[in-house]
């Protein structure tokens, strides 16, 4: 009865916000952060990412950015009071209150993203991006405004992989043994950034609840992705650690 619900009700849950012409925005772009990147952030502050009126008016064009973040272990702590006093200031946060922020729980932490943001924000696109990425902004809103209308849209920086099954190594898969007798992950866009159109971004929020989580949010993600009607994109200038001119990211 929910799922019929929120089926009917274009999957809004609450009124979101909307460009200043009215119109659906064009993107929400999550850029996550942890406790101890207020450095980091300052740094993306300087260069790429608006900051005080240019933030609003990058809102009143269509998008929006956020810094992503969760709760501390121990809620209300100082590392919770820093990060509420930081974006009381900046106004440039997306507080997910609900997720415990901590390396391990990353890959939880994009079905806390993307179900804010298609909760807050009526958006053609919502964009997941790692906080060692530099954007080039304009070029990025120029690739989004050229998908605009594509629904079931994931785009990204496909690649596909070895499922690492030693324990203790780097990239380790504990369930490695789903992913069959030649332990090869399925194509998925790589995790610095991800694109999701409105309706997959929905699937997310709804589907919540039910979702698998595995050792990585990237494999994660593309495990969703397999069983719903996704069209793949692979845009190599969502490479961002490729040495190619012609990308609108790179590693910072």
């Amino acid at each position: 009865m929910d799922l019929a619900q929120a089926k009917s009700e274009g999957y809004l849950k609450n009124q979101k916000s909307l460009s200043s012409s009215g119109k659906k925005m064009l993107a929400v772009i999550g850029v996550y952060t942890g406790f101890g990147s207020h450095l980091k952030r300052n740094k993306f502050r300087g260069s790429w990412m608006p900051r005080d009126d240019a933030l609003k008016k990058l809102e009143e064009r269509g998008v929006v950015i956020r810094f992503v973040i969760g709760r501390s272990a121990n809620r209300g702590d100082s590392l919770d009071r820093k990060i509420d006093e930081e974006n009381r200031a900046t106004k440039d946060f997306l507080i997910l209150e609900n997720h415990e922020e901590a390396q391990e729980e990353l890959p939880k932490k994009v079905k806390f993203f993307y179900s804010a943001a298609v909760q807050n924000w009526d958006a053609e696109f919502y964009v997941k991006v790692d906080d060692n990425v530099d954007l080039d902004l304009e070029g990025m809103i120029g690739l989004l405004e050229s998908r605009r209308g594509q629904d079931g849209a994931y785009i990204g920086c496909m690649k596909s992989g070895d499922v690492i099954t030693e324990e203790g190594s780097q990239w380790y898969e504990p369930e490695w043994w789903k992913f069959g007798d030649d332990k090869s992950y399925f194509r998925h866009a790589t995790g610095s950034l991800v694109i999701l159109s409105k309706n997959l971004a929905q699937y997310i929020n709804i589907n919540s609840g039910l979702l698998k989580t595995y050792a990585f949010d990237d494999t994660t993600i593309g495990s969703w992705m397999i069983g719903v009607q996704a069209t793949y994109i692979d845009d190599n200038r969502l490479c961002c650690s490729s040495t190619r001119q012609e990308k609108v990211c790179s590693m910072a």
